[in-house]
């Protein structure tokens, strides 16, 4: 056949297949006076286009063709098949035809007929939650005006059936409708049925094939694959006990608590905080986790053969198969490369002795980074030598023993070079840089880098999450360079709330700059909104009912006076009044007590014994003025001062300042008024009381503990104790009626001007063991139990769970340290950056109240910013 007359046919096939697909057609026609046309598809005929004319659509952009008018095409031929391929590639239409209207001579009409695919007007779910329907929406992404072909619709139903059963919805299905929209011509509106049926859930995870491990040891590893909760303690007991009844040398084998872990592991299983839902990734993760844990445990050669997952209902059922192999123990550890610290100080720190079960893991934790910081790594590291490396090798397998070197490459001591920082969009480098203690020119030391992180996220100015640290070594010159990653978060607050008490609504609106800078105060482009970086605090707040009561302070922060030595000044101005009937000042009825105060202190961080500890200096004074107020006051007009001086010594080594997992707070204070009394020969016995107490004298002493420690990731438990008492320098006066301790509630002291210190307890009110006139003896201890539900630094919350048990004495002749309230409950708690923190807890009294015989019972407490802790 000739090559020409082939290319032809080849042609005409496309075209003809193209047709037979629906990818369009090619009809030839002739018509009206103009010449007949006849087609040889064996003998295509080279014509010149005269015209294309398009119905169907009323826009064709006709560039999209492959030939225009003027060209000189075959027809038929390749110009029109890749035409109708092209057009129909675009998706837009739905049926193409190309007609060859009529011929002139050498020219040819062609006609363009289109039918577009109908458009997308809106569309609808049925069978699920507004939430869910608005996770959907943002997963389909499609939107009014997209094509509508089966390609879209029954890709959207494959995206929502992907997202039911990632939320354990296995048993979906998903139908779509589409119908004609009567309003926009070519519109559909497209209907997505949705039927959930009910979650499926792991029922049972059966591991098979473990002889040695039992499965409740296996599982353990496996954190997000996890079976569902039941309590069926009973569920059968007699076939256990006829178990045991006939293998009592099995049972004598282990002891009781084993053998009840075995029982129940299988019977009880309570989730709280992980869900039984099957996640595919997380569920190929925890495989790997099973396997660990086999290595954990000695099993070193332990792996799974197979897996398989079957669905009965709404039920998940996971079969595990898994080869054990041989347990494993350390043999001979030796120590090569070693020369500046001998073996039998790595010894020491590694660990691990001859005989104990081979477990990899722990022994790569003791040789470098675990959590304490006792690992041979860290040693090293704290001296500058960075870069060292420690390779655990095995040399021998004889048997169940295995033989290891620790092979070390200490290298050379390496010193800072370059220390910067990152992502400080507000704050200035200078604020970061003298937290810092890793200083150009000293040694490295990965303790020193660790506590700069601390110090750092105490500020409060940054994402405690998103805090990192790059090393960035250079070998060549025995240098590294360190940057300190942050990301700026909001540390300003703003409270705005209102109250009702007393028979009043009390409005309250306070903000703090904790971020501030008093400098640039006067710099016009440093107003965005207020001026700050420099890491000043400067703090407002008012307090008032409008009527008989008013709190106004003002208090301002240098947290590094001269600039140059972390010593910190502090000053607090504060006014109080409380009017107790309604009338005016100038009316000889007006009844009120007010109190104003002004402190000045001076704080400075200290190197010994280490640099977590800091101590405060604070000179304060108080004027109280009480007018015509009898209401069992100690005196009904006068004034009461107070000049003192308190020194405090804090341990602060909490990891982070709003969600910690470990570390402790540790305060000492003792605050001391002059001993007014004993500088004159007054007969204080035979005084009136506003005479008496014009000038107070006390010294007051206070110890507080706060210990954090991580059970299991972000798992944290915290204990916490308080106390306080309060002394006398002149029996003759003793207790001063002012500033004393009440225990009880939440922790807020508003309307009370004696000065009291108020010391939140969940589950009572201040007033329901605290006396009349208050304490000067307390005790408070805290359990809680704290888990995170989000840390991100927009909104941080928690849960809580806790135990309190306390009590408030009138003097120590009464003193009962076992005399106890006590109670227990739950809360919450949500750090919002504007805000503060804000507590929300239900506590339970279990004690009688004096003079009463039942239980407190119930009671819900609000606290803002730790008044409850």
């Amino acid at each position: 056949m000739p090559k020409k007359n082939s290319r032809y046919i080849l042609a005409l096939l496309v075209i003809t297949i193209f047709s037979l697909n629906g990818y369009g057609q090619v009809v030839w026609s002739g018509t009206g006076n103009d010449t007949a046309v006849v087609v040889d598809y064996n003998h295509p005929q080279k014509y010149e286009i005269g015209g294309i004319t398009v119905s169907g659509i009323a826009r064709f952009d006709q560039r999209m063709l492959l030939f225009k008018i003027g060209d000189m095409i075959e027809i038929p031929g390749d110009e029109i098949a890749k035409s109708i391929k092209k057009l129909w590639e675009t998706g837009m239409y739905e049926d193409i035809n190309i007609s060859l209207i009529s011929t002139r001579g050498d020219m040819a009409f062609l006609e363009l007929s289109l039918k577009e695919r109908a458009r997308l007007v809106s569309f609808a779910f049925s069978g699920v939650s507004k939430s869910n329907e608005n996770d959907i929406r943002e997963k389909i992404k499609i939107s009014q005006g997209n094509i509508v072909n089966d390609n879209l619709k029954i890709t959207c139903c494959n995206v929502i059936k992907q997202y039911l059963i990632e939320k354990g919805y296995y048993n979906c299905s998903v139908t779509v409708k589409e119908e004609p929209d009567t309003k926009v011509s070519n519109g559909v509106n497209l209907f997505f049925e949705i039927h959930k049926g009910k979650k499926v859930r792991i029922a049972t995870i059966n591991i098979i094939g473990n002889q040695e491990v039992t499965k409740a040891q296996l599982t353990k590893g496996m954190k997000d694959t996890k079976e569902k909760s039941r309590f069926m303690p009973f569920y059968k007991l007699d076939t256990f006990a006829l178990y045991m009844f006939k293998h009592p040398d099995y049972y004598a084998s282990k002891d009781i608590l084993e053998h009840a872990r075995d029982y129940f592991s299988e019977r009880v299983k309570m989730r709280i905080m992980k869900s039984s839902k099957f996640i595919e990734d997380k569920y190929e993760t925890d495989k790997i986790n099973l396997v660990n844990r086999y290595n954990e445990l000695g099993y070193r050669d332990a792996k799974i053969e197979d897996d398989s997952i079957r669905i009965e209902g709404n039920e998940m059922i996971i079969n595990i198969k898994v080869h054990e192999g041989k347990k494993y123990y350390f043999r001979d550890i030796r120590f090569i490369g070693n020369t500046k610290y001998n073996s039998d100080l790595l010894k020491q720190l590694l660990r691990v002795e001859k005989g104990d079960v081979y477990n990899l893991t722990q022994l790569n934790k003791n040789l470098s980074m675990n959590e304490a910081g006792t690992d041979i790594s860290s040693l090293y590291m704290n001296d500058g030598y960075l870069f060292f490396r420690a390779i655990p090798v095995e040399t021998l397998i004889d048997g169940d023993s295995i033989d290891m070197e620790i092979r070390i490459n200490e290298g050379k001591q390496a010193t800072y070079n370059k220390i910067t920082i990152s992502g400080n969009t507000k704050t200035n480098d200078n604020v970061i840089l003298r937290e810092v203690t890793t200083i150009p020119g000293q040694l490295f030391n990965r303790a020193d880098i660790i506590r700069t992180q601390q110090v750092l996220l105490a500020l409060g100015y940054f994402n405690q999450e998103k805090m990192n640290v790059v090393p960035k070594p250079n070998p060549e010159d025995g240098t590294v360079d360190i940057e300190y990653q942050v990301e700026e978060t909001s540390s300003d607050q703003f409270e705005l709330s209102a109250g009702y008490g007393s028979g009043s609504l009390l409005l309250s609106a306070g903000i703090s700059f904790n971020n501030f800078s008093f400098k640039r105060m006067f710099k016009k482009d440093a107003w965005s909104p207020i001026p700050g970086g420099d890491g000043q605090r400067l703090a407002l707040r008012i307090s008032t009912n409008a009527i008989w009561y008013s709190n106004y302070s003002i208090s301002f922060t240098e947290p590094w006076l001269g600039g140059k030595k972390p010593n910190s000044l502090s000053a607090v101005l504060y006014y109080q009044t409380q009017n107790y009937n309604g009338y005016k000042k100038s009316d000889e009825r007006y009844s009120a007590i007010s109190i104003m105060g002004v402190s000045l202190s001076l704080g400075s961080k200290l190197k010994w014994p280490d640099d977590y500890f800091q101590m405060s200096h604070t000179l304060m004074y108080q004027n109280y003025h009480v007018v015509n107020y009898s209401y069992a006051f100690v005196f009904p007009d006068g004034y009461a001062n107070s000049i003192s001086y308190t020194f405090a010594l804090e341990r602060n080594s909490v990891n982070a300042p709003i969600y910690p997992r470990e570390g402790s707070n540790i305060l000492f204070s003792v605050q001391l008024t002059p001993p007014f009394s004993l500088m004159n020969n007054r007969d204080y016995a035979t005084l009136e009381a506003a005479e008496k107490y014009k000038w107070l004298e006390f010294h007051k002493w206070k110890f507080n503990i706060s210990w954090f420690t991580r059970i299991v990731e972000n798992f944290v438990l915290n204990l916490r104790l308080k106390s306080g008492f309060m002394g006398y320098y002149n029996p003759a006066i003793g207790n001063t009626p002012f500033e004393r301790f009440y225990l009880g509630g939440d922790g807020l002291a508003l309307y009370q001007l004696d000065g009291r210190e108020v010391i939140g307890m969940r589950g009572y009110e201040d007033t329901d063991f605290t006396p009349t006139d208050g304490g000067t003896i307390y005790n408070k201890f805290t359990a809680e139990l704290r888990y995170p539900i989000t840390l991100n630094p927009s909104a941080t919350i928690y849960m809580l769970a806790f135990a309190e048990a306390g009590n408030v004495w009138t003097n120590i002749r009464k003193y009962s340290p076992f005399s106890l309230y006590k109670s227990a409950g739950v809360g919450i708690r949500i750090h919002l950056p504007m805000f503060g923190l804000l507590g929300f807890d239900w506590g339970y009294g279990f004690d009688p109240l004096p003079g009463q015989t039942t239980a407190r019972g119930g009671k819900f407490s609000i606290s803002i910013n730790g008044s409850m802790d």
